[in-house]
């Protein structure tokens, strides 16, 4: 009986910091997930922010080169459309449209709990629930984009200069968005 009392006070004296160090990774975490609701700290995000703008500059770069090797006669079109997107999201994310993007953001976010709820009642398939939440579209642009990687890669000149035209069109369709958004 005293074997297994010493034994049961053993075990629980090696088991609490293990718990408290689990404690302190959940609390950790749900701090985390506090702060992932608030505007984008740049100091403690500057790393990832780095990585996106990198990844975008490569993409530019390679739809640039794409566009002189497959549809060289819509290359100023294409740099123009590129321009417009900079200047837009710069503008979106400045100051004057901070207003604008929090109510935004809060409508979106208050849709998705909607949806949420929707499929958790049974209401929506995840399909649904996705394209719904996503504003209908089906993010073509990214689809579009690695179809046009693989067309380059197997150097099929007629399908890389469709999709480019297409990706084209989606930008452009994009950039009217934005627009309309910022003048809501």
């Amino acid at each position: 009986m005293k074997l297994r009392k010493l034994l049961f006070v053993l075990a629980l004296l090696l088991a609490v910091p293990g718990l408290n160090s689990v404690n302190a990774e959940m609390s950790d975490k749900v701090k985390q997930g506090e702060n992932e609701d608030k505007e984008c700290d740049c100091e403690h995000q500057e790393d990832m922010h780095k990585d996106w703008q990198a990844k975008m500059k490569e993409r530019e770069k390679n739809l640039l080169t794409w566009v002189d090797q497959y549809t060289p006669d819509k290359k100023a079109e294409w740099t123009q459309v590129i321009e417009e997107k900079k200047a837009l999201r710069n503008k979106w994310l400045s100051p004057e449209f901070a207003e604008k993007r929090e109510k935004w953001k809060q409508e979106k976010m208050a849709k998705i709990q909607e949806l949420k709820k929707q499929f958790e009642e049974g209401k929506l398939t995840k399909e649904e629930f996705v394209k719904k939440a996503h504003g209908g579209k089906d993010l073509g642009h990214f689809k579009t984009y690695h179809e046009l990687k693989n067309a380059v890669a197997a150097k099929d000149e007629k399908q890389a200069a469709t999709l480019l035209n297409q990706l084209l069109d989606q930008a452009k369709l994009h950039n009217d968005k934005m627009k309309e958004m910022m003048n809501q």
